[in-house]
């Protein structure tokens, strides 16, 4: 570009040339001349900003076309030929509307890969344990009780600095397991009646300051994980109880996992937001379809004397008591500061993560079945 496609300026004497700097032109009136009349003859002319703004100093030319018709060059050429600094302003820049809007896509919020890995590994040591030998699950109930419990003493001592005594929780926790197993109801209340004066006294053993706290929160904690826990080693205890553990733990994967899908893919209402954002009620329309659906077909098929619409009933309760179990234990994360309760299981969270919806939804689960089809 040259500057003779920009026309002459005005005060241009016949020759057209102009003389040094402080004299101006030749012919003009003299040394001073107007800025219009200077600007014109820049060999480039101004670019303005994305946002459209000028400089205080810089007063828009009224004459953006010469008498030649030579268009004033600016806008998107110039932007592409010298790239700027985004400038901080919340206006769209002229090309904003040639980029599309690309939607925001939902995330899981967890690695599924890991998630489902270790799913399948757990599936399968609960598979082998039940139906190969029924103490060998005990096991790994009581396994599960004791992880958990070291979880939820530990958060509470780093979070809240509350010191629950965990060695008579875990003895405590293992012989409530077995108590219920061999003795069933009878054992598991005695079993926990003994822990809870195990953790009085246990506690006695350290500075009275913060007692009372620490007491009850070692009472709570020894009711939340192993006096729940032994619902499920009751319902192993009757002859068909592999068969009423594994319905039990389907019917609780199948809720949350309806609750999951059919919240992510249709969920726009909230169900508690204050104690979790994530759920809402097209979720626990999902969990309670999923799991009567289920339910009916496990009571059917798997269950000895079972009944279709005990199913049905026996999926409503299980998807009510496990979704209450999760957002009982969202409230204790919440209270805690913390999203999961350990990093054991990749995918998951810690132990007390998996079991938050089950540990609620067992003594609901072994009651029905007391009642559909007896105590086995």
């Amino acid at each position: 570009m040259n500057e003779s496609s920009w026309g002459a300026p005005p005060g241009v004497g016949q020759a057209g040339q102009w003389g040094p700097p402080d004299q101006g032109p030749v012919g003009s009136a003299g040394p001073a001349h107007d800025w219009g009349a200077a600007a014109q003859t820049r060999p480039m002319p101004i670019v303005p900003d994305p946002g459209g703004h000028q400089d205080d100093d810089r007063k828009p030319l009224d004459d953006d076309r010469d008498d030649r018709g030579a268009a004033r060059l600016s806008g998107p050429l110039f932007r592409d030929e010298q790239p700027q600094e985004p400038m901080p302003t919340s206006l769209p820049g002229p090309d904003s509307s040639q980029q599309p809007h690309k939607p925001q896509k939902k995330s899981a919020g967890r690695n599924l890969r890991a998630a489902i890995g270790v799913g399948v590994g757990l599936g399968a040591v609960i598979l082998i344990s039940l139906f190969v030998y029924k103490p060998l699950f005990v096991g790994v109930i009581v396994i599960a009780v004791v992880v958990g419990l070291w979880e939820l003493t530990s958060r509470l001592s780093e979070r809240k600095d509350i010191k629950v005594p965990l060695v008579p929780l875990a003895l405590g926790g293992t012989a409530m397991v077995v108590a219920g197993y061999v003795r069933g109801a009878e054992g598991a209340w005695v079993a926990m009646a003994l822990t809870a004066l195990a953790v009085l006294v246990w506690r006695m053993t350290e500075a009275p300051e913060n007692y009372l706290r620490d007491v009850t929160a070692g009472v709570f904690a020894a009711f939340y994980v192993p006096f729940l826990a032994t619902f499920v080693a009751m319902m192993l205890a009757a002859d068909d109880g592999p068969q009423r553990v594994l319905t039990f733990l389907l019917l609780t994967v199948v809720s949350d996992t309806g609750a999951y899908a059919v919240g992510w893919r249709f969920g726009k209402h909230k169900l508690a937001p204050r104690i979790s954002p994530g759920k809402t009620r097209e979720g626990l329309f999902g969990a309670v379809l999923f799991a009567m659906v289920a339910g009916a077909l496990c009571m059917e098929l798997i269950i000895t004397d079972g009944a279709w619409w005990q199913g049905l009933l026996l999926g409503i309760a299980v998807a009510a008591s496990a979704t209450l179990g999760d957002l009982g234990e969202s409230m204790i994360k919440r209270d805690l500061g913390i999203k999961d309760m350990g990093t054991l299981l990749p995918g998951h969270g810690g132990i007390m993560d998996r079991l938050d919806s089950l540990l609620p939804t067992a003594p609901v689960v072994w009651l029905l079945y007391v009642i559909f089809v007896g105590s086995g």
